[in-house]
């Protein structure tokens, strides 16, 4: 778990999809699905919160817009925490794989999403409004809900709605939105829920240990690689939670 930890948080502090490392080692230890996602959120919070001091100077000047982002992360992150608690256990594993299928599709598709993004800001005035607003509360309730994949989402609405952007400090702020969501879920479901606290505690030491890491040194692993790792665990998860 705690080289799954380091591993999950480099991946979600460059770009997303930590989960999908993380939550199938949970589930091939034999946690049932809701708790190895619950276990997982709260293990990764350090992570995220590292991968955002990691890349504190890129959120220089963003104060304004972590505070306006940060209250729909805060409030999605609330009312997916709360989706998974009272939706039945059932429900998550009807959910889970289609959630996962969709997070292995924007990992493959994310350089294209990049281009695209990039392409939009030669071309758009820099905006965002109630219509990003809405996107990242809308982000935030996956992520509080399961969360694969959201630093990718978080990027490419923010990319696209803040156009003029450089996408470094994009992905700083993406850190901390992430972090934000990841922690009011955490504190939800350590008051109400089944934490595996073992699993749980080494997977905070090595994902704030990632986090760092990925800051410092994420840029130059081969994204291909990653990709491939991640759709490789995260279709393993689906074939561990339908069968």
């Amino acid at each position: 778990m705690l080289t799954a930890g380091v591993f999950a948080g480099g991946i979600n502090t460059v770009v997303g999809s930590g989960t999908l490392v993380t939550f199938p080692v949970l589930l091939a230890i034999g946690y049932p699905p809701v708790v190895a996602n619950v276990t997982n959120t709260v293990g990764l919070v350090p992570g995220s919160v590292s991968g955002a001091i990691g890349y504190r100077a890129e959120l220089a000047g963003q104060r304004a817009r972590v505070l306006r982002l940060g209250t729909a992360s805060v409030l999605g992150g609330i009312v997916g925490a709360i989706l998974l608690l009272t939706l039945p256990e059932s429900a998550f594993e009807a959910i889970v794989p289609v959630l996962i299928a969709i997070a292995l599709v924007l990992v493959v598709l994310q350089p294209r999403l990049s281009r695209m993004v990039a392409e939009r800001r030669t071309r758009a005035r820099p905006h965002g409004g109630p219509l990003l607003w809405t996107g990242i509360f809308g982000t935030g309730v996956y992520g509080g809900y399961f969360g694969a994949a959201q630093g990718i989402i978080l990027l490419a609405l923010m990319g696209i709605a803040i156009p003029d952007e450089d996408l470094q400090r994009l992905n700083g702020l993406k850190n901390v939105l992430a972090a934000l969501v990841n922690g009011v879920a955490a504190v939800l479901f350590i008051a109400v829920a089944e934490v595996a606290w073992a699993p749980a505690l080494l997977l905070a030491v090595g994902a704030a240990a990632g986090g760092q890491l990925g800051a410092r040194v994420g840029r130059r692993l081969s994204p291909a690689l990653l990709r491939g790792v991640i759709v490789a665990v995260g279709l393993a998860a689906i074939v561990q939670i339908v069968i």
